[in-house]
């Protein structure tokens, strides 16, 4: 595969995360409104990022998987489908772990035990039910595929997450201050985010 869209796409995410950081900081007496030329160069969103990264992994998996032209718009349909049930779950876990954290932050007030049990079920039946959501729609783009374009399909995710998180990485680490000990710094972190 061909990993220069994917960069320019990592890049153009993490320029963004730069950007709106920075964007935060002006004080709303500086803020202008744009002008019609600033609003056609102003950076993507992440809803436009996330867009591109899906519109690239559609034409890399209709090659991977060599898709007929019967199974191609079906295939896009449920592929969206898994893509967003995978997103919207990864999101709610991603957030009730956030508020376990603060829950058993030392410099927070003691959470009670049956406060913690509660968020830890919580946790648990929205793992089992992301799982089953999960499995339902790989079943879906299954029905779609052959055994062997089944394989690939999982291999092909497989590649495309850890590609992703590489270029990320990447990213991060070309976008952090340079100085004494700062290549050490992100040398035993591992590749996963």
């Amino acid at each position: 595969m061909n990993l220069r869209p994917l960069l320019a796409v990592a890049l153009v995410a993490v320029t963004l995360i730069g950007v709106q950081a920075v964007s935060a900081q002006v004080p709303p007496a500086q803020a202008q409104p744009p002008s019609p030329q600033a609003a056609m160069d102003r950076p993507l969103g992440p809803v436009e990022v996330q867009s591109m990264i899906d519109g690239y992994v559609i034409v890399q998996a209709q090659k991977a998987l060599n898709l007929t032209d019967a199974q191609f718009p079906q295939f896009v349909t449920r592929l969206r489908v898994l893509q967003d049930a995978r997103r919207r779950n990864q999101r709610q876990h991603n957030q009730m772990l956030q508020e376990m954290a603060r829950l058993t932050n030392p410099a927070s007030p003691a959470a009670d035990e049956a406060q913690l049990r509660e968020k830890l079920k919580a946790l648990d039946d929205l793992d089992t039910k992301s799982t089953a959501e999960l499995r339902r729609a790989y079943e879906s783009v299954d029905q779609i595929l052959d055994v062997r374009q089944q394989v690939r399909f999982r291999v092909f995710l497989d590649q495309v997450e850890r590609r992703m998180l590489d270029i990320l990485a990447r990213a991060r680490a070309q976008t952090q201050p340079a100085g004494p000990g700062a290549g050490r710094a992100g040398a035993g972190r591992g590749g996963r985010m």
